[in-house]
């Protein structure tokens, strides 16, 4: 029997009530240091592609697509996943097996 739709939003938001505020401030820092890191230009441009194609490639052009990856690229996500790794598993620290 599937679940109701409504107890999957209350799923996300005890999530997020469980995490420490703590570790998601430090998260927030590892992101927003990277997210400095891009020209003000870059940022805008950015902010703009993804909101045009409300996160979906397919509602970019292949040139626009390009340049989103070239973005990304310079937002270094790899390195701000290992960046965040130990923080959010500090974060899982004290909480009981599930």
């Amino acid at each position: 029997m599937p679940k109701p739709k409504q107890s999957r939003a209350k799923s996300k938001q005890s999530r997020a009530k469980a995490l420490p505020w703590a570790v998601m401030l430090q998260a927030a820092m590892v992101v927003g240091r990277r997210w400095v890191a891009l020209s003000k230009k870059d940022r805008e441009r950015l902010t703009r592609l993804v909101r045009e194609s409300r996160g979906r490639l397919g509602n970019l052009s292949a040139r626009e697509r390009s340049e989103l990856r070239r973005l990304v690229g310079e937002l270094d996500v790899n390195r701000m996943g290992r960046e965040l790794l130990p923080v959010l598993r500090a974060g899982r620290r004290g909480r009981g097996r599930r």
